[in-house]
C-alpha cells in the first residue's frame, strides 16, 4: 500500500508538473519497488527491522522533452510530492488508542 501510494502521488506530482511548465507527455507509467525482509513484519525473526530498507522509484516516460527539460521535471516532482516529501522527511508519528464501550 504504500508503494502504491507513492505511485500514485508521483504520477499526480508529475501530470501537475508537466502540464504547468508545458511538458507534453504522450503516456506514461510509474513503477515503485523496495527490499522488505518480511520476516520482521511477520514477528518470525525479532531483530529483523520492520518497513522498507530501499525504495527505487521510476517514471516511464512518453514524451519528445529534453534531457533538460526531464531533469527539471523529476526535480520538482520530487520536491513536490506530498508522500515522497513524508518519506524521506522522517515526521513525527504518533498513535493513540480510544475505547468504546464497556471497558
Amino acid at each position: 500500500m504504500l508503494l502504491q501510494a507513492l505511485c500514485a502521488c508521483a504520477g499526480v506530482t508529475l501530470r501537475a508538473v508537466a502540464t504547468a511548465l508545458k511538458i507534453p507527455i504522450k503516456e506514461g507509467s510509474v513503477h515503485a519497488s523496495g527490499i522488505l525482509d518480511m520476516r520482521g513484519t511477520l514477528g518470525v525473526v525479532s531483530e529483523a527491522p520492520v518497513g522498507f530498507k530501499n525504495i527505487d522509484l521510476s517514471f516511464d516516460l512518453n514524451t519528445e522533452a529534453t534531457e533538460e527539460e526531464l531533469a527539471l521535471l523529476m526535480k520538482l516532482t520530487e520536491r513536490y510530492c506530498v508522500v515522497f516529501q513524508t518519506l524521506t522527511g522522517n515526521p513525527k508519528l504518533t498513535i493513540a488508542q480510544k475505547s468504546t464501550g464497556n471497558g
